[in-house]
C-alpha cells in the first residue's frame, strides 16, 4: 500500500463501532463531531459511493462543488475539508493510504447503467437505488441525493477535459479516514456496478469503523 497518512495509525481494536457493510448495499450510521470515521476497502478495488448529511438538518449536505472549489483540486485525498451546501466544514481527511478519491462522477443509475452499457443492463441494482433505500430511512426521498465522493474510484482527468473510470488503484485494507466536524449522517453505497473497472467487475464489502474524538 502507499501510504499517506496525516495522522497516527490508530489500532482498529479502538473502534467504538465496527460495521461490516457487505458487497452492493447500501449503509449508514451518525458519526458525532470529533470523532472520526474509517472506510476500509478490504479486498481492493472497491468504490465505496458516499454522502453526508448534517445530522439535525438534513437540508444541509455535502456539496462536491463547493468542496473541488475551496481546495482548487480535482481529487479528495489527505487533507481535504468537505465543505457543505451551505459553505460550512462538514469533515476533514486525516489519513488515506490509497491517494485519491472521485468526488466528479457521481453514482450510477440504472438510467446511466442503460445509457452506457445497453437496455440488458437496466435492472441491474445501481448506486442511486441504494441511496434512495437508505436516505428514505431517514425520512428523505430521491429529492435529497445530491453529487457524492466515490472513495478509492479511480477517474483521472483526461487532457480533453473528460473523466474516465479505470482500473482501481486501492489494494486489500487500504482505508480513508475522515473528522467529523459537526455531526453528521454518513450515508454509503458500496457500489455494485458490474458494467465498469472501478469495482474490478467484482463488488466486494468493506468495513466502516467509527473511533472517539480526543480528549480534550
Amino acid at each position: 500500500m502507499s501510504t499517506f497518512f496525516a495522522t497516527p495509525v490508530r489500532d482498529a481494536s479502538t473502534a467504538i463501532a465496527d460495521y461490516f457493510v457487505p458487497a452492493n448495499a447500501p449503509f449508514s450510521c451518525v458519526v458525532k463531531k470529533g470523532e472520526s470515521v474509517r472506510i476500509v476497502d478490504l479486498e481492493g478495488q472497491q468504490a465505496v459511493d458516499t454522502l453526508f448529511y448534517r445530522a439535525d438538518d438534513f437540508s444541509e449536505r455535502y456539496s462536491s462543488q463547493d468542496t473541488l472549489r475551496v481546495q482548487g483540486s480535482a481529487y479528495v485525498s489527505t487533507g481535504t475539508k468537505l465543505i457543505s451546501s451551505e459553505g460550512n466544514l462538514m469533515l476533514t481527511v486525516t489519513a488515506d493510504t490509497c491517494g485519491r478519491h472521485d468526488t466528479s462522477a457521481g453514482a450510477c443509475s440504472c438510467e446511466a447503467n442503460t445509457v452506457r452499457f445497453g437496455h440488458q443492463v437496466k435492472y441491474l441494482h445501481a448506486c442511486r437505488e441504494n441511496f434512495v433505500i437508505e436516505v428514505m430511512k431517514h425520512g428523505m426521498s430521491k429529492r435529497d441525493v445530491v453529487p457524492n465522493i466515490n472513495f478509492f474510484m479511480n477517474v483521472p482527468v483526461e487532457p480533453s477535459g473528460e473523466l474516465a473510470i479505470v482500473d482501481g488503484i486501492s489494494g486489500p485494507g487500504d482505508y480513508v479516514e475522515l473528522k467529523a466536524e459537526m455531526d453528521v449522517l454518513l450515508v454509503i453505497s458500496n457500489c455494485p456496478q458490474i458494467n465498469n473497472p472501478c469495482n474490478g467487475f467484482n463488488p466486494t464489502p468493506i468495513q466502516v469503523l467509527v473511533f472517539a474524538g480526543e480528549e480534550g
